[in-house]
């Protein structure tokens, strides 16, 4: 079934219908091994379940082969979608003199020090991602209880504090996403981008954001699947994917 015929099927027709609509789809699904077509039919039947009226935005789950509440196996990090999510990033980066000229000239919205920290602890917040370089860290240390709590601390294991500022503020604004496994579930949820964006484009970004995930997990991990891996939208079902195939 096209996503157009699957699409008119689930809209139109009467549930058992719909159920055996679906049940082909998936069907069809499974029998795929090669991991590009197999993401390629899953976005497809995703697409077809957003019969909504606006744009929905679709996302993986990833269920980990790892205990989350170990700290030697805890998953956390970047990773880069090639086509973005479609969210405007606003990005703020914490720096002095030269690195702060350089930081604007990179695209960044916000760029300060002393003040910009003032603002923080007064609980104005008007960014998604800081970048701090290693200078200003020490005095950003006291924002810590604010910034803490929302992930949004800087921190170098994740690459947040760096005296190359042009090229983590081109980053965020590029497609990073940042990731972490939660400790009860080890599931990791990351945002693919809209519906709107195409099969071949949420597949690549599938692709990356699986590869990205995966290869972060510890090297004992790495040679084996993780344990789920399911497909959805805002306002639609979720779509298993074959996790033997990653």
């Amino acid at each position: 079934l096209s996503v157009a015929m699957l699409r008119c099927t689930l809209a139109r027709q009467a549930p058992n219908v719909r159920r055996m609509a679906t049940q082909a789809a998936q069907d069809k699904l499974a029998k795929l091994t090669a991991s590009r077509q197999h993401v390629e039919e899953a976005l497809q039947l995703v697409s077809a379940f957003a019969a909504r009226g606006f744009d929905e935005s679709v996302a993986i789950s990833i269920l980990l082969n790892v205990d989350a509440k170990r700290s030697d196996e805890r998953v956390r990090g970047n990773i880069i979608l090639p086509h973005g999510t479609g969210k405007v990033i606003r990005i703020a980066v914490f720096a002095r003199g030269e690195l702060a000229d350089e930081a604007r000239a990179a695209g960044a919205d916000l760029v300060g020090a002393e003040d910009l920290v003032k603002e923080v602890i007064e609980g104005n917040i008007n960014f998604d991602r800081c970048v701090a370089t290693p200078d200003v860290l020490p005095m950003l240390a006291k924002a810590a209880r604010i910034l803490g709590p929302k992930g949004l601390m800087p921190s170098p294991k994740r690459g947040s504090v760096t005296i190359e500022v042009t090229e983590a503020v081109k980053r965020a604004k590029g497609g990073e996403v940042e990731v972490k496994a939660e400790k009860t579930t080890a599931g990791v949820s990351v945002g693919l981008g809209r519906v709107s964006f195409g099969t071949e484009r949420l597949s690549d970004n599938v692709l990356a954001a699986l590869s990205g995930v995966l290869a972060l997990r510890p090297a004992r991990f790495r040679s084996k699947p993780p344990l789920k891996i399911v497909l959805s939208t805002t306002m639609g079902p979720a779509v298993k994917l074959n996790h033997q195939l990653f």
